[in-house]
């Protein structure tokens, strides 16, 4: 019995390390939005309705690091809960400090599928701002722009990939028991697999930062919120569902508008 009391200890001692560690990655990303992001958001907020700047390997790469920013901040949180049991189950197979190792592998394979995204996002906006299509806000300068892709969006949410993606975000016993790999090498591709139900799940959600402004901290929070609730909350699906509406109703309206 001592001896299991010692386990359970270390046990929580582990999750609790995890948890603060991711805990601390979020809150510098989110800090380093709310800083601006290396972008000078006076500007952004003073002249909206200027051009972009003119694109640069500099100004380019300053973009993807803000873009992965914002991914972490975002989609972080509500990866804790896969997270932490991972590093549960890792810590009943193997010693505490690979246990560690292999859960923040896990966590960097999760991170660099988001990466992945980020880099395709930057792509998408720089066509966007060659086509003249966003402002300086990084907003959508088009009402047909904004509003198709709200109703993209919102169309999205009642696919077959967006539930499917949705069932093994929600579910980390149902993602860990299917898609389980031992060793290190297992941990990297678990976390990898597991962001790509996330980005799976959650891509066209981000890219409606392009009709609220991709620097927009109440859009940013807002659709934080939101995802947080989808995969966390037990009414997840009907909450998709419902979005899915809102969407396609706020869309259809600022097309209509603008017609």
């Amino acid at each position: 019995m001592q001896g299991r009391s010692i386990l359970e200890h270390l046990l929580h001692r582990d999750r609790l390390i995890v948890a603060i560690g991711t805990a601390a990655v979020v809150a510098l990303a989110w800090a380093y939005l709310a800083a601006g992001a290396g972008m000078d958001t006076e500007m952004m907020t003073d002249m909206p309705d200027m051009a972009p700047m003119p694109w640069t390997p500099f100004y380019g790469v300053l973009l993807f690091v803000m873009w992965w920013v914002m991914m972490v901040a975002m989609m972080a949180p509500s990866a804790v809960p896969t997270v932490l049991l991972y590093a549960t189950v890792k810590r009943k197979q193997e010693t505490a400090s690979r246990a560690a190792i292999d859960t923040w592998i896990f966590l960097a394979g999760y991170l660099v599928t988001w990466a992945g995204f980020s880099l395709a996002a930057v792509l998408v906006q720089g066509a966007f701002e060659r086509f003249g299509l966003l402002s300086m806000a990084m907003a959508s300068t088009s009402a047909i722009l904004g509003g198709g892709v709200l109703i993209a969006a919102g169309l999205y949410q009642f696919t077959p990939l967006k539930q499917a993606c949705l069932r093994y975000c929600e579910s980390p016993l149902l993602f860990l028991s299917r898609h389980w790999r031992p060793g290190t090498r297992g941990a990297l591709r678990m976390g990898l697999r597991h962001g790509s139900y996330c980005v799976g799940c959650c891509w066209f959600l981000m890219v409606l930062l392009f009709v609220g402004g991709v620097m927009n901290l109440a859009w940013i929070i807002g659709i934080a919120l939101y995802v947080a609730g989808e995969k966390l909350l037990p009414f997840g699906r009907r909450l998709s569902y419902a979005a899915g509406g809102v969407l396609i109703l706020s869309g259809t309206i600022v097309l209509a508008r603008a017609i």
